[in-house]
């Protein structure tokens, strides 16, 4: 059930004798939580207080997120109640940080009294509860697992290792579209529909081995084609991650069934762990006949003997599922953005020609390449890939910010809003890659933007993002003049609280001589 369907679900939950019951416990259970919160509050009356944005009582401020673009509200709120604000979501009380200092803070400083998750009921039956890298609470599950991603996929050297399936996905990319061009030189192109399909490729060459274009699954009893597969690892949970259920927002209520959430949930989540077991038996088959191949799932069942089938199986979906995604989310935008601005094309094929000549952009020529690797950190503050932060849990009484944030207390990353801060980035709402340059090489100045985290849950596939992206853009500029179809510049509208666009990104390309 999405936020705005709270507003309906309220007054038939009342139309019942027994509903009504419950109402009156839920408002009694209320005014006694609200009189030992401010009985505390006056035991704590020398510490600064967060400000409140005000709400209803009982459901506090969810009418007012009904939009379903929370991370824009809370950027509107910043503006009125300052960068570190308390909402009430329900009986849950919740601190939105909207600037880059106070989430570092959060993230860097503060890490070890805040670095329990909170995740949804949709979350934990995606995740299995915490089951993956970056939805654990930082334990040792969390640091074990990492050390597996980072050993066989993420970390330098090996992505170094995996650099000729990452040539392989650029290369067909390119394929692709010089196809395109040659036989419907007048119509558009549909961008993701070929850089989605491409990367999904990628992540199965990577995760099991070979891009599987059919598998038959026993628990579901049929064949599952290509395109099903995609779906069912990746938009279905990518969907089903940002469903919500009316439960979250009134624990104390988990009792009341919600049977159309429930199905709707454990329908997604048992298909993609039948899809899931069913492409682990046919590897373990293979492996079994004495062919390994260097990918994931071999690493995993020879180096994770204390991980089980399940850990295991998680492990493979999550990078399936993580570089199908977020990565497409990036090259989206940019290459919407470079289309929309034809002097920043140009600019950048200009570096590209002086560096590259006539040799292929490839990932050896990315460090020469200041502009590109601008364009890329712009595309990750104007179009932040998560635009909030999965909720965090406040272990013990903390500081942030200046203000005392009791136990008990979720807390909100709003990087989309740290991102579009005008006391820290002049003309936030517009696109321009010039404001990366002034930093040189610094690391730090380059990823201010957050995009990728901070601190000991920094993302561990910032590298791979970057080196996909870059290149694909690189050699796409090189390759083609980028034009929005007619209507494509107002096309900006995305998916619920996500930076994927709502429609598909059409371009008209046309190859340079």
């Amino acid at each position: 059930m999405e936020p705005a369907s709270i507003t309906t679900s309220l007054p038939s939950l009342q139309a019942t004798p027994a509903a009504a019951a419950v109402g009156g416990l839920v408002f009694s259970v209320y005014f006694v939580k609200r009189f030992m919160v401010d009985k505390k509050k006056a035991n704590n009356s020398h510490l600064r207080l967060v400000p409140e944005v005000p709400g209803l009582p009982v459901i506090g401020n969810l009418l007012q997120l009904k939009e379903k673009k929370p991370h824009k509200t809370f950027a509107n709120w910043a503006e009125t109640y300052g960068p570190i604000y308390s909402i009430k979501t329900g009986s849950s009380s919740v601190v939105v940080l909207n600037t880059t200092d106070v989430v570092k803070e959060a993230m860097v400083t503060k890490f070890s009294s805040i670095s329990t998750r909170k995740l949804s009921r949709a979350l934990s039956v995606l995740t299995q509860d915490k089951t993956m890298v970056a939805m654990s609470d930082y334990d040792d599950f969390h640091k074990m697992v990492k050390r597996h991603v980072l050993a066989n996929l993420l970390s330098p050297s090996a992505q170094k290792r995996l650099r000729s399936q990452r040539d392989i996905m650029v290369d067909n990319t390119a394929t692709q579209f010089q196809a395109h061009a040659k036989f419907h030189p007048e119509k558009a192109l549909n961008f993701r529909k070929v850089f989605e399909s491409e990367l999904f490729g990628l992540s199965m060459r990577q995760a099991i081995g070979k891009d599987v274009q059919s598998i038959y699954v026993e628990e579901l009893g049929t064949t599952v084609s290509r395109e099903e597969i995609f779906k069912t690892l990746v938009l279905d949970p990518m969907d089903g991650a940002i469903e919500v259920d009316w439960r979250d927002f009134f624990p104390s209520l988990s009792w009341i069934p919600n049977p159309s959430f429930e199905e709707k949930i454990e329908q997604m989540h048992y298909r993609r762990q039948a899809v899931m077991s069913a492409l682990i038996a046919e590897q373990k088959q293979r492996i079994a006949s004495g062919e390994v191949i260097d990918c994931f799932v071999d690493y995993l069942l020879a180096e994770g003997k204390n991980l089980t089938d399940l850990q295991i199986s998680m492990l493979i979906w999550e990078t399936i599922a993580e570089t199908s995604d977020t990565t497409l989310v990036s090259s989206e935008w940019a290459m919407y953005e470079l289309a929309k601005n034809p002097d920043t094309q140009e600019r950048l094929l200009r570096q590209i020609q002086a560096v590259c000549g006539s040799d292929e952009v490839s990932e050896q020529h990315l460090s020469k390449l200041p502009y590109l690797s601008a364009i890329f950190h712009e595309t990750l503050r104007r179009h932040s890939p998560v635009p909030v932060i999965p909720l965090r849990h406040v272990d013990v009484d903390t500081e942030l910010g200046g203000y005392h944030v009791p136990a008990g207390t979720q807390i909100a990353i709003n990087l989309y809003g740290c991102n579009m801060d005008s006391k820290q980035w002049d003309n936030p709402d517009e696109w321009l890659p010039e404001r990366f340059l002034g930093g040189g090489s610094d690391p730090m100045e380059l990823h201010k933007t957050m995009a990728f985290g901070s601190g000991k849950r920094a993302c561990a596939g910032a590298l791979q993002a970057m080196l996909i992206v870059c290149t694909s853009i690189g050699r796409m500029v090189q390759q083609f003049e980028w034009h929005l179809k007619e209507g494509e510049v107002d096309n900006v509208d995305t998916v619920s609280l996500t930076a994927r666009k709502l429609d598909p990104l059409h371009v008209l390309i046309k190859p340079r001589s």
